[in-house]
C-alpha cells in the first residue's frame, strides 16, 4: 500500500532499586524481524528484559498501528 510503512523498534528494561523494569534504552531497527530478534537476543545478556515491537502505519493519513511484540525476554515494563 502506498504511504505505509513498518517500523520495528528493540527496547531494552533494567530493574530499579524496588525491583521494578524500567526502560534504558530504545533504538529504531532499520532491517526486517528477524535481524531485530538476533539482536535483541545479543542485548538481552545486559538487560532484565528486552522487547522487539512492531507497528504499522500510514503517515500521510496519520495512522499508527498498535504496537505488536514479535519478541519478548525477561522483565519489561511500559514502553512508548
Amino acid at each position: 500500500m502506498p504511504g505505509a510503512f513498518t517500523s520495528i523498534s528493540i527496547f531494552a528494561f533494567d530493574l530499579d532499586d524496588r525491583g521494578q523494569p524500567i526502560q534504558v534504552w530504545k533504538t529504531v531497527f532499520d532491517g526486517d524481524e528477524a535481524h531485530a530478534v538476533a539482536k535483541a537476543k545479543e542485548a538481552a545478556s545486559g538487560h532484565a528484559g528486552i522487547l522487539v515491537v512492531k507497528r504499522e502505519g500510514r503517515p500521510a493519513v496519520g495512522e499508527e498501528g498498535d504496537p505488536i511484540i514479535v519478541f519478548q525476554t525477561g522483565r519489561a515494563g511500559d514502553f512508548d
